[in-house]
């Protein structure tokens, strides 16, 4: 009996002295965290993307207390969220431009050449690995949709021309379609950047469209209709410098034959000039 109560006793002793050490412990090592992360935290829309630079929505949470970013940095939510988080935390919104993803190819099954047959895995990344995939222009989209796989926002769909539509409204920017892309055709812009070459082939003229009809021809026109300095031809590609972005307007696509640089209206509807080359032809081109 005798030793069953010092057992008990023992280890009564040795619990009270662990929780004292525990609350010792706690109160030395505890640091002290702003209530106001997890409020903040709760008005973002958890996508945790990594737009707004941070590793997702709880750092930006702790940057936004700390005030070392701004809500609108945020182009995931809603400007109306972003304002409550703002009124919250008793500061500017900010105002940071929304960025989205483009494409720089337009060259759909029913324009662009295939000279061969690919047979696989359906995935661009694995075509890519097989002589290119097929495609007869080597910079053009593949089309099998590894951005629109790899997008958790629904914000790429494939056309009927198998070519990815980035929809504006939806596009967080997060850049999973640019590490995707194995033929790195998707980049990140403001979305005031509205003059666009969908193009990245460098061959020129005849033989860039031979493999895709409206690949850039290198032509010079929009390089002749713009501002000194919008645009230059680089590679036999034109190319638009976007530090000179309002100087944009336009003109620049009016005589393009090919169509291969646009203007990228709000709603999304995508303007070619008046030259450009009209393509009525739904079917995919033959092989070969």
């Amino acid at each position: 009996m005798a030793t069953i109560l010092t057992a008990v006793g023992f280890m009564t002793a040795l619990g009270a002295l662990l929780a004292l050490l525990l609350v010792i412990a706690n109160k030395r090592l505890y640091v002290f965290e702003d209530p106001r992360i997890d409020q903040v935290e709760g008005l973002l829309p958890m996508a945790n993307c990594g737009a707004c630079g941070t590793a997702g929505c709880r750092p930006f949470a702790e940057m936004l207390v700390k005030g070392e970013t701004e809500p609108s940095r945020c182009t995931a939510n809603s400007k109306s969220m972003n304002q409550i988080i703002a009124d919250f935390l008793g500061v500017d919104m900010g105002a940071s431009e929304k960025r989205v993803a483009r494409l720089a190819c337009a060259g759909g099954g029913n324009v662009a050449y295939v000279r061969a047959n690919y047979t696989g895995m359906k995935s661009c990344r694995a075509a890519a690995l097989v002589s290119g995939g097929g495609r007869g222009c080597s910079w053009g989209c593949l089309g099998f949709g590894d951005c629109e796989v790899v997008c958790e926002f629904d914000a790429i769909s494939m056309n009927a021309q198998g070519i990815p539509v980035v929809i504006e409204d939806k596009c967080t920017a997060c850049g999973d379609c640019v590490t995707v892309c194995p033929k790195d055709l998707f980049s990140l812009h403001p979305v005031s950047h509205r003059l666009w070459v969908a193009c990245l082939n460098l061959e020129f003229g005849d033989l860039a469209e031979h493999h895709c009809e409206v690949a850039c021809t290198a032509c010079g026109r929009c390089e002749q209709d713009s501002p000194e300095g919008l645009i230059t031809i680089h590679n036999n590609l034109a190319v638009i410098d976007y530090s000179n972005n309002s100087l944009a307007s336009k003109v620049a696509i009016e005589r393009c034959p090919t169509g291969a640089i646009v203007w990228l209206e709000e709603d999304g509807a995508v303007l070619k000039g008046r030259d450009a080359r009209k393509v009525l032809r739904k079917r995919a081109l033959p092989v070969g």
